[in-house]
């Protein structure tokens, strides 16, 4: 449950924001005073607080002073019928997470609200890369035993205690937030905000005043001065997800902030300037884009200061079993309950699937065994079909594409045996024709062929010599 507190000299003020506010799911408190606030603040230890700016006694600048220095992590949004630009100044200057003009939109305070709250479970939700299991210390954990995850971690560590941006690359579904999260966990700015913008879900018309805010008027519906993303975080941590879906236009925005940290608002000629940390993220290669002229060069190297490559699952087997029973675990403390067992066939069943899904879709697979469960052990017959073999025969209507599939998986399970059981070897004619089929299939892109085979390009590369395949196909 999230608490919020609500600051303002007006009891009728305070009953309608009340009644706004009135959920199972959020905890209210009142001040009529900056003075009372500051008395409630370290018993009631809200998550956000909403203030007016304007009231008897110390005001609200002087109030959001108090309590910043008090506590930098605590979220403050402003409250003010008199919307004067020295007040924005003034309040973005002390570090308010936004401010609000009355009379206000009970619908859009809502939504500020819920993304302030957001933004504050974010930053108390620890993320561990070294996480016990039995421990209920730690929200979230990225967990692994395995050589490729032991060298995440090390970077993790290294980047943590210096500013330097940090570019973070991997498949989705990796967990590049999470790295991101333990970066900013673990670094000297983690008594300070820390924002995610996802870009690829934000439609690009908007992406610009998600991050760096608009003047009134400056488009259509622009109807009032807006805050961005780098505002709200200064002196802060920023994670931009999917960072290759950016327009060119934000992009030469975000190159500016980092080579000289200041921006101007969408439609002001103002500069203001932030002290942000960048972390992003992209499941995109954005050498590629940088090659394709989709992705500024510049913009490229700044961001790839400290680069760390998130493993895919499938290139981490031996941690499936962590995963497993850390995802038991979470979902037992959830339910308050004992974690249901699982037994040695089924994670052997896991370890055979190649996940395309990685992690996220192992954690998915577990959550729905766990209700699929009748008794406390998870079965085989508990897993997703695609995953325990039992998917149904497909129509006829859709053969040709299951077949294909059907023959992609194998391919894939066939590599992944011959690399964990080095006894099991496959025929070298059957070998010769997966590699032939998988790069017809994927129009002789060796990246997408290495993808559908579950193994490395520099692997499909070997295989292409050894099997002589680049005097048949033209390869790229």
């Amino acid at each position: 449950m999230s608490k919020l507190l609500l600051i303002d000299d007006q009891e009728d003020v305070r009953y309608s924001l009340q009644r706004i506010f009135d959920s199972p799911d959020v905890e209210l408190a009142s001040a009529a005073s900056g003075e009372e606030a500051l008395k409630i603040i370290p018993r009631f230890k809200p998550d956000l607080v909403l203030m007016d700016v304007r009231m008897g006694g110390i005001n609200g600048l002087e109030t959001l002073r108090k309590i910043r220095a008090g506590n930098p992590r605590l979220l403050v949004i402003l409250m003010t019928a008199y919307g004067t630009t020295q007040t924005a100044i003034e309040a973005m200057k002390l570090g308010a997470y936004d401010y609000l003009l009355k009379p206000f939109d009970p619908v859009k305070i809502k939504e500020l609200i819920a993304n302030a709250l957001k933004a504050a479970r974010d930053m108390k939700q620890v993320v561990s890369y070294q996480p016990l299991l039995q421990s209920e210390d730690y929200e979230l954990g990225i967990v692994g035993r395995s050589e490729p995850m032991q060298q995440v971690f090390k970077l993790i560590g290294q980047v943590a205690i210096s500013d330097a941006t940090a570019l973070i690359t991997g498949e989705s579904g990796t967990g590049k937030e999470l790295i991101a999260r333990a970066i900013y966990h673990h670094s000297h700015r983690s008594a300070l905000p820390f924002l995610a913008v996802n870009c690829a879900a934000i439609p690009e018309q908007l992406l610009e005043s998600e991050l760096f805010g608009h003047e009134r008027g400056a488009f259509t519906g622009a109807t009032g001065q807006r805050i961005g993303k780098f505002e709200q975080c200064n002196r802060g941590t920023i994670f931009l997800d999917e960072i290759g879906d950016m327009t060119p236009a934000t992009q030469t925005k975000i190159l500016r902030v980092l080579q000289s940290g200041t921006f101007e608002r969408v439609g002001g000629n103002q500069p203001i300037q932030v002290d942000v940390r960048v972390i992003a993220a992209t499941n995109k290669p954005l050498e590629q884009a940088v090659a394709g002229k989709q992705f500024r060069e510049d913009l490229f190297y700044r961001l790839n200061v400290v680069r760390i490559q998130v493993p895919p699952l499938r290139d981490r087997i031996e941690d499936i079993a962590l995963l497993v029973n850390y995802f038991l675990e979470k979902i037992g403390r959830e339910h308050q309950r004992a974690p249901k067992s699982i037994a040695a066939s089924v994670v052997k069943t896991l370890e055979k699937y190649h996940w395309p899904g990685n992690v996220r879709e192992l954690e998915n697979a577990i959550r729905r065994a766990h209700v699929m469960a009748k008794g406390d052990a998870i079965l085989i017959s508990d897993l997703p079909p695609e995953i325990s073999g039992a998917a149904p025969l497909p129509s006829s209507a859709g053969a040709g594409a299951a077949a294909a599939d059907d023959a992609a998986a194998l391919a894939r399970q066939l590599f992944q045996w011959a690399r964990r059981e080095p006894k099991l070897k496959i025929i070298p004619a059957v070998e010769r024709e997966l590699v032939i089929q998988a790069l017809k299939e994927t129009n002789d892109n060796q990246v997408a062929a290495a993808k559908l085979l579950g193994i490395t390009r520099a692997t499909l590369r070997k295989r292409i010599e050894k099997f002589g395949i680049h005097r048949e196909l033209s390869v790229k």
